[in-house]
């Protein structure tokens, strides 16, 4: 049988069914009825894991749908940390970074990785040449950054994402374009530099859209997140073999 994977972030819902590592068709989710969603992609076929990340917790009602739907389920949000400890990370970390650490961890294994997720939020982590995390930071995600500076400020409009932004704006819509984009890209840049020996991983919707303006090498594995938790399904599988 097959593993069902899911990460429910702060904006949408991903899931993929997977055979080991190999991951299948990626399904996307924008809505309030995640439950209903779930539901829908177990309607024909059963998996043997349901490995569910989410930003948002389960009620006892929920859980028990989900537990209905598949033979073993794998809960991993601020509730159930167990799945981070086993893998020596931090109690902090959210889900979705803690599946693309461990993903990171296995593809690169024996170097140091430096992983970016573009997504609402922007995250920057470190794993060490040994496998150990060793940090990470926070930020705004892009287009949050467009909000923010829509919402915060007295006149400026909401921008869309430019497809070729200036480096530095002769307009006001130019100026915000190449202000948020030039300040990423030198984050990056200045992340980058911390570890210059690292593998560079981009993840996350924009991941593509910054990989190809940085002057390093990248490696942007869009699914980084779905290849962790299907990782996690596995141990977990063999745990309870045990």
């Amino acid at each position: 049988m097959s593993n069902l994977l899911i990460e429910i972030g702060n904006t949408a819902l991903k899931a993929a069914w997977a055979e080991g590592m190999t991951l299948g068709k990626t399904y996307r989710y924008q809505g309030e009825k995640f439950v209903d969603f779930i539901l829908s992609l177990t309607r024909r076929d059963k998996p043997a894991v349901m490995a569910v990340s989410s930003v948002y917790p389960f009620t006892e009602a929920e859980i028990e749908l989900l537990e209905k739907e598949c033979e073993k389920l794998l809960l991993l949000d601020h509730n159930h940390k167990e799945m981070l400890f086993s893998h020596g990370l931090p109690s902090y970390l959210s889900y979705d970074r803690a599946a693309a650490l461990v993903a990171a961890r296995h593809l690169f294994q024996g170097k140091g990785c430096t992983i970016v997720d573009f997504g609402t939020t922007l995250s920057v982590d470190f794993i060490s040449p040994e496998g150990l995390y060793t940090g990470g930071n926070i930020a705004l995600g892009f287009r949050t950054r467009f909000k923010a500076l829509n919402r915060y400020s007295r006149s400026l409009p909401l921008v869309d994402t430019p497809d070729n932004p200036e480096l530095v704006g002769l307009s006001e819509k130019a100026s915000i374009e190449s202000g948020v984009v030039s300040g990423i890209i030198f984050e990056m840049e200045g992340y980058l530099n911390l570890h210059p020996q690292n593998v560079v991983v981009f993840t996350g919707g924009d991941a593509n859209y910054f990989a190809k303006r940085m002057k390093s090498s990248i490696f942007v594995i869009c699914n980084l997140v779905l290849m962790g938790l299907a990782l996690m399904a596995e141990e977990y599988v063999r745990k309870n073999e045990k």
